[in-house]
This record gives C-alpha cells, structure tokens and sequence, in this order.
C-alpha cells in the first residue's frame, strides 16, 4: 500500500438496514467509511415490509433510498455499487492490522476495520409454483406478514421437529388453518390431537402444485386429485445459506445451521471482522438488523478510539 489516503477506517460490505445503520452511526463518529453493496438483498421478493416503526409497509426499495439520501449529508461516508469478491489481512506498516478488499471490477481499498452485513439467501422446498408466490402471498415471519392475511384461509407449509409450534403461533392470526406436511407428519400423536382439538386440519398428501394468480395464492393441488382453497401460505421449512463466504475464508467460525458465531456486538473471532444482520442470525427482521448495526458501529468506534489513544 503505497499511502494512507486510501485506507478507510470501515469497510461494510452489505447495504441493507443493518449495513447502512452502521454506516449512519460511523459516519457520525467522524470515521471514513465504504460502504459496498451490490443490489442483490434476501427482500427483492417482498413487496412490502412491516414491523419497522415509523416506516410500517414500505417498499424495501424505498426504505434503501430514503437511508442512502439521508447519508449524502456525510461526506465521509462513500457508498459504491461494487461486489467484494476478495478480502485478506495484511500488514499496514503503521497499525496493527489492516484488510485489503477487491472488487468485481477488480479495484483495490484498504480498512482498518470491516463489517459484513451481507445477509443470507433462502432455499425454499421443491414445490411447484411456490416460487411465484413467494414474498406476496408466501412467507416464512408471521409477525412480518401474517396481520395482512388475518382471519382469512391460511395455509402452513412444513414438516420439521418445530412444525407445531409454528403451526400454533400462526393460530393468533386466524383460526382457519390446514397444515400441509407433504408427506408423513413429523409430530407426536399428543401434538397432532391437539391440532385437531383447534380444528387444524393436518394433510400428509403430497403437493402437486400451488395454483396462483399474479402471485397470490388460489388454491392447493394435491397428488391424490384433491384441491383446497387457501389465500396464503406460512412456509416453515425454509433453509438458509450464507450469501457470502468471505468471512469464513477470513478463518470466521460457522455453527451448525450455517450462522456466523460473533459476540453480541458482531465481533468475530478473527480481530477486526465484525458480522451483524441475517448473516449472524439467519433471520433478524428490519428493527433487529438497524439495531446490531447501530451497536456494532458503536462498538467499531469504541475500537478505533483506543487504539488511537
């Protein structure tokens, strides 16, 4: 590295709530920060967003536009458009560490520190026509999008060692429910009475496919010939992979559904890789994600100032 005019103090990697909370926050703490982001979040999909105060139903795109102008006042906060494909460790010269970053388009930056925010990507079942509907009127949080479809016929989609419990918070939205197992019910017979107590009808039919229309649900079409009228679908089984394996190849640990282990701020543990947002959690929501990223800015800065004194 030939000058220090290009060594930024944080690099994010990621800009969704997470990745642009911590860049708000590091950006009011005078530190010069990039952030990277390459257009391709979990929530393309979603056509609306809930649960965020202030911003109820919004349009994801439209909370990232309303995030990045707010961010144009900091003039030491720099967003690009660039995908990270590369990052390594190496010796600064003046600190003790320093991390080299490369882009698709194969430039090079420098940071002191750095945050992944990059999220993960969902794995939905092999179900004909579930991909059509997904986001609009399939979904894995109840508490995201259930109040939408309350007291209407809902499906649920699952066969886990967790299905029941699913199956029963999804009961405080509406009581009209049909659990689809596609196959053999993973449950006790003490949990599948009690399912049938709360006239929850439990189908272990396999599904033929989902019919829909503009990507809301119509109905369920089963092999045996069956057809039931749902208008939409709780999908419980959804596996999740990590949408960026730098981290890992940084020497950053993984559990065993596939999160990155961190301590409660983000820190890895590998000195100077923070991890924040759905990356760490799998699922964190938009208030749990500008959280972590406002805690993990915070905690970054902290950092960055002893070190400096």
């Amino acid at each position: 590295m030939n000058s220090l005019l290009y060594l930024y103090d944080v690099v994010i990697v990621g800009g969704g709530p997470a990745g642009l909370s911590a860049a708000l926050v590091l950006g009011r703490s005078k530190r010069r920060v990039l952030l990277f982001d390459d257009n391709k979040p979990r929530h393309a999909v979603t056509y609306e967003s809930h649960g965020y105060l202030t911003r109820d139903g919004i349009k994801p795109n439209e909370l990232k536009k309303i995030s990045r102008t707010q961010l144009e006042k900091y003039s030491n906060v720099t967003i690009k458009n660039e995908k990270v494909v590369y990052v390594n460790s190496i010796e600064n010269g003046t600190a003790d560490q320093c991390f080299n970053i490369v882009t698709e388009q194969c430039n090079t930056f420098y940071s002191r520190k750095i945050l992944f925010a990059t999220g993960v990507k969902d794995q939905l079942p092999q179900i004909k026509g579930l991909n059509d509907i997904y986001g609009r009127s399939a979904f894995p949080c109840p508490y995201c999008d259930a109040w939408e479809f309350s007291d209407q016929p809902l499906a649920v989609i699952g066969n886990s060692k967790t299905i029941f419990e699913y199956t029963r918070s999804l009961h405080n939205w509406s009581t009209d429910l049909v659990l689809f197992t596609n196959g053999t019910a993973n449950m006790t017979e003490k949990q599948k009475r009690e399912l049938i107590q709360h006239k929850i009808p439990i189908i272990e039919s396999k599904i033929k496919c989902l019919e829909s229309q503009k990507g809301m649900l119509k109905s369920f079409q089963l092999e045996d010939g069956k057809k039931i009228i749902r208008k939409a679908a709780f999908v419980e089984e959804i596996r999740e992979v990590q949408s960026c394996k730098i981290p890992k190849e940084l020497g950053c640990k993984i559990d065993a559904n596939g999160a990155y282990l961190t301590e409660q701020n983000g820190l890895s543990d590998v000195p100077g890789v923070y991890i924040i947002g759905d990356a760490k959690n799998l699922f964190s929501g938009l208030m749990k994600s500008a959280s972590e990223g406002y805690c993990a800015a915070v905690s970054i800065n902290k950092e960055i100032i002893e070190e400096n004194w």
